[in-house]
């Protein structure tokens, strides 16, 4: 029977486009066991399952368990790399134990709004000092970026400091800029920076270079690419073996700028969504609350819908305002079955199962407990979570829930809404762990329409 498995699956992956992707194994019951990436389907999928296959003493028992796989078609190796970190981070496979932890992919980020902006580049792209910087990516490749930006700041003579670097208002004495003793670093003497930080440079001539390199790096920079190639063929001609190797580097990094996503696809909201002061917004939350012990922990609870026919539940948790992946759950809901439309009353139901299956252990100390347990939604959605409370042995400190549009705050035994001013930290603080629970619940929502893929 073993082999019959295996040879089917084989023939499986045989038939597979040859494009690069991401598979997704899956057990007997549905749930997706491993998630990987192949720059080619059929002989990446194709190599589990012939005879001699040995994946090592952690993932071989993993064949014993696969009963069929699921894959997605991708771009390009850059985007099968991306698709992997997304699906292994928000369904936690039970043979991944790379990318679970919560390293991201970098980025590249431009401070267009600073007089004299700097080029850097984060894995933090959401730290304030970026507010409304020009960023771009996640980049696949942390080497190729920064071997690109070093070679490029050749060109463009970027600065890559951290100096708060301000020009003097207009009509100012410039022999009264203190910049003008201000002695600039290595990279000035060496051409790589044009030195704004010693007033070497003016504001407007600096812009243009910062304009030229951004056109450049959001282009297909076929024309340098071109020159690059032709320097490491004469050198290669002259048997300047040492000069060509580097040459041929620096083309393959330039090459890898094209590797990169987009923030709008959300490949890492977890960097890419948090805006906040973590400690302000619980402070704010705890007294609008009005509870005496600070507040740590936050959970939220999501409803999403696949056209009537899949509901699909998430469960998103924060400590000390931050995400914790960990404790991030997905569930696929039973106890809502029907051929129409969706009603409010699915919505209550899906709740209910959700509060229920969450909590009916969690109190008695096996599982962390929330301080804060936030519903999405209205009112109705409110009662519908502490109706399952009521069959929970131990009782939450605080539920509330969150409706959308008016962003008003339910809270158990009170009739009236509280509203708060947009600007609130709480309230700012609650949008963004609700708008975390969506996006964590949508995307599961989204493999389950694409691919029909079965998580936890």
């Amino acid at each position: 029977m073993a082999n019959d498995r295996l040879e089917r699956l084989r023939d499986k992956a045989r038939s597979l486009p040859k494009v690069p992707g991401v598979y997704l194994m899956k057990d007997s019951a549905g749930r997706v066991v491993y998630v990987g990436k192949a720059a080619c389907l059929p002989d990446r999928v194709g190599s589990y399952f012939v005879p001699s296959a040995d994946l090592g003493a952690k993932k071989q028992p993993m064949l014993d368990l696969v009963e069929d796989f699921d894959t997605i078609e991708c771009e390009g190796e850059w985007e099968a790399l991306l698709t992997e970190n997304r699906l292994i981070k928000d369904i936690h496979p039970r043979f991944n134990e790379r990318l679970t932890d919560d390293k991201t992919f970098p980025y590249l980020v431009i401070t267009t709004r600073d007089d004299f902006p700097g080029v850097f580049i984060t894995r933090e792209p959401s730290a304030p000092e970026f507010r409304g910087a020009k960023i771009l990516g996640p980049f696949t490749s942390v080497y190729a970026l920064r071997e690109s930006v070093q070679l490029l700041q050749r060109v463009f003579k970027f600065r890559t400091c951290t100096l708060d670097i301000v020009e003097p208002p207009e009509g100012a004495d410039p022999h009264k800029d203190p910049r003008r003793h201000f002695r600039p670093c290595l990279l000035y003497p060496i051409k790589q920076c044009t030195a704004p930080c010693a007033a070497k440079v003016s504001k407007s001539d600096y812009r243009e270079d910062i304009n030229r390199f951004i056109r450049f790096i959001e282009s297909k920079r076929s024309v340098m690419l071109r020159e690059l190639k032709q320097e490491m063929q004469a050198a290669s001609a002259g048997q300047e073996y040492e000069k060509a190797a580097v040459l041929r580097d620096q083309v393959h990094a330039i090459e890898k700028l094209d590797e990169r996503g987009s923030r709008k696809d959300g490949w890492q909201p977890e960097t890419e969504s948090f805006h906040l002061d973590p400690r302000k917004g619980l402070e704010s939350l705890r007294k609008t609350l009005g509870l005496d012990s600070p507040i740590r922990c936050l959970e939220c609870i999501d409803i999403a819908h696949l056209q009537g026919n899949e509901t699909v539940g998430s469960k998103v948790c924060f400590v000390d305002g931050r995400p914790f992946k960990n404790e991030y759950r997905r569930y696929k809901i039973k106890s809502v079955e029907h051929d129409g439309p969706t009603t409010p009353g699915d919505d209550y139901a899906a709740i209910r199962e959700v509060v229920s299956r969450r909590y009916r252990e969690a109190g008695q100390g096996h599982e962390l407990y929330p301080d804060v347990i936030i519903i999405d939604g209205g009112l109705g959605q409110l009662h519908a979570a502490l109706a399952a409370f009521d069959d929970v042995d131990v009782k939450p400190p605080m539920v509330i829930s969150l409706a959308k549009k008016e962003e008003l705050i339910y809270m158990q035994a009170r009739r009236e809404p509280i509203r708060l001013s947009r600007n609130n930290a709480g309230l700012r603080l609650c949008q963004a762990i609700r708008d975390e629970a969506h996006r964590f619940a949508q995307h599961y929502h989204h493999i389950l329409r694409r691919k029909k893929v079965i998580g936890k």
